[in-house]
C-alpha cells in the first residue's frame, strides 16, 4: 500500500502542472493570435508605457524567483530520510514553481494585449521552457533529490500508470 501514497503525491502533482499548462496556453495563444493578425480591433483602452515596463519587470522577475526559491525548497529534502517526506517537500516546491510560472504566463498575455510589445513573447518562451524542462519525471526527481536505486525505483513505479 505505500507505493498507493507515492502514487497519489505524484499524479497530483502532474495533474495540477497540465490543467495550469491547458489554460494558460489558449489564453495566450488567442492574444498573440489577434496581435498577428492586425485586423481584429477590441478597441483597448492605451494604458502608460510604464505599466507595460512593470509587467515586463514583473515576469523577469517571477521567472527569476520560481527557479532561485524551487532549488532553495528542494534542498530542504536533505534534511530528512523518509522518501515519502522528501516527495511531499519535493511536491510543494514544485506546484510553488508552477503557480510562478502560471502567473507569469498570465502577466505576459496582459501585457501582450495591451501593450503588443515582443518582449512578452520572450518572457513566454522562457516561461513555457521551464514548464516543459521542470515538468517531474522519475529520472529528473532522482536527479534532483540525489535518491538511491530502491527509492527511486519506488518513484518509477509511482510514475507508471495504474
Amino acid at each position: 500500500m505505500e507505493i498507493q501514497e507515492y502514487r497519489k503525491v505524484y499524479k497530483n502533482l502532474d495533474r495540477l502542472i497540465l490543467i495550469l499548462l491547458v489554460l494558460v496556453l489558449p489564453i495566450f495563444g488567442m492574444i498573440y493570435l489577434y496581435q498577428s493578425s492586425g485586423k481584429v480591433t477590441w478597441n483597448l483602452p492605451e494604458l502608460p508605457l510604464v505599466l507595460g515596463q512593470i509587467l515586463t519587470g514583473a515576469g523577469v522577475g517571477l521567472l527569476l524567483a520560481q527557479y532561485l526559491l524551487f532549488r532553495k525548497r528542494v534542498k530542504a529534502v536533505f534534511q530528512t530520510d523518509d522518501l515519502l517526506v522528501k516527495l511531499k517537500i519535493y511536491a510543494k516546491a514544485t506546484r510553488e514553481r508552477y503557480f510562478m510560472l502560471f502567473a507569469v504566463a498570465l502577466l505576459c498575455s496582459v501585457g501582450l494585449l495591451f501593450f503588443g510589445s515582443a518582449i512578452f513573447n520572450v518572457i513566454f518562451a522562457t516561461a513555457l521552457f521551464f514548464f516543459s524542462v521542470g515538468k517531474p519525471s522519475p529520472e529528473r526527481i532522482k536527479t534532483l533529490l540525489k535518491l538511491n536505486a530502491e527509492d527511486a525505483e519506488l518513484i518509477r513505479l509511482a510514475s507508471r500508470p495504474d
